[in-house]
């Protein structure tokens, strides 16, 4: 496929929404056991619901800053407490009784709350994606494996999604969720996702009915043979298919595809060649991994003092 210009046009509405924010909100500081550390964001139309707890929450003009405690265990259960509260209220929807990490812009965890939680408070969530796809006999990519999310999904229900994607639950590193969900979603055995290759990290910041996404998405490549497909084992998934690239492209293009998916399918198409670096698209979405460069897999392990600490690791998980 010839790289001069983009094999489809604009408008690439996952571009737009990737960063495009117009609540008011403002930044949340967590007073830790290692100082204060800003951690997120509020929606300036919450704050009346936050002032029912005045000896932990204090609201100021510049920021909401959280006294759960002097431990992790006090900031947990007392923050659990306050989003149950807040659940009741309709303010935090979609529970799924997941636990993730409050991450900082480093990706180290300071807390655990509810998985959609993190979107009313605004905290930094990990995205781990796979493109599956078919290459000639040259290693040219010809086709991808789109998969449409279930119509019960929580979120984007019915939408096109990539091969395989999720989000990363506390424990995890990117790397590590993408080899559990490759089963789940894709029947994929340990020794094929174990090949998939890491692409770049992008990130997003943006208003979702929910409240913020605020997201670290890592991307992975796998290449798969001829007639191997895929099979959904955990019902999230209606079905897979095989689409050509330009006709994968073309749907993301359209906003046929989930936000993260669609930036993960245009991240394949640049780094495959597909889109040139130069053309617009590539641009525009160059412009969103910088805003993620330092971020990468990552293989998390308690560190001095109880914070999460990394150490890089190679696509096969093995710290390096």
């Amino acid at each position: 496929m010839s790289t001069a210009q983009s094999p489809v046009p604009a408008p690439w509405p996952a571009l737009r929404a990737a960063h495009h924010t117009v609540v008011p909100r403002r930044p949340v500081i967590l007073l830790g056991p290692h100082g204060p550390v800003t951690v997120g964001s509020v929606a300036e139309a919450h704050l009346s619901a936050l002032a029912a707890w005045p000896h932990w929450i204090g609201i100021d003009p510049g920021a909401v800053t959280l006294h759960f405690g002097g431990d992790i265990g006090a900031i947990n259960t007392r923050w659990a407490t306050v989003n149950e509260a807040l659940r009741a209220q309709g303010l935090i929807v979609a529970w799924r009784d997941e636990p993730y990490g409050v991450w900082d812009d480093q990706e180290v965890s300071h807390a655990t709350i509810e998985r959609a939680a993190s979107r009313f408070w605004g905290t930094l969530t990990l995205g781990a994606h796979c493109n599956g796809y078919v290459a000639d006999a040259l290693g040219r990519p010809t086709h991808l494996w789109v998969a449409q999310r279930s119509l019960n999904k929580p979120t984007d229900p019915g939408m096109l999604d990539n091969l395989i994607g999720g989000g990363v639950p506390l424990g995890q590193s990117p790397w590590e969720a993408l080899q559990r969900e490759a089963f789940e979603e894709a029947g994929l055995a340990p020794d094929e996702i174990a090949q998939a290759t890491p692409g770049r990290v992008v990130a997003l910041h943006c208003d979702i009915p929910e409240g913020l996404q605020r997201e670290h998405l890592h991307v992975y490549d796998l290449r798969l043979p001829a007639g191997r497909a895929p099979q959904n084992q955990d019902g999230e998934v209606a079905w897979h298919q095989c689409w050509p690239v330009a006709e994968a492209l073309a749907a993301a293009a359209e906003g046929r595809f989930t936000t993260d998916a669609a930036l993960a399918t245009l991240d394949f198409a640049v780094r495959h060649g597909v889109v040139a670096a130069h053309d617009p698209l590539a641009v525009a979405l160059e412009a969103l991994v910088a805003g993620a460069a330092s971020a990468r897999s990552f293989a998390p392990r308690r560190g001095r003092r109880g914070r999460r600490q990394h150490l890089p690791c190679q696509p096969n998980g093995v710290p390096t």
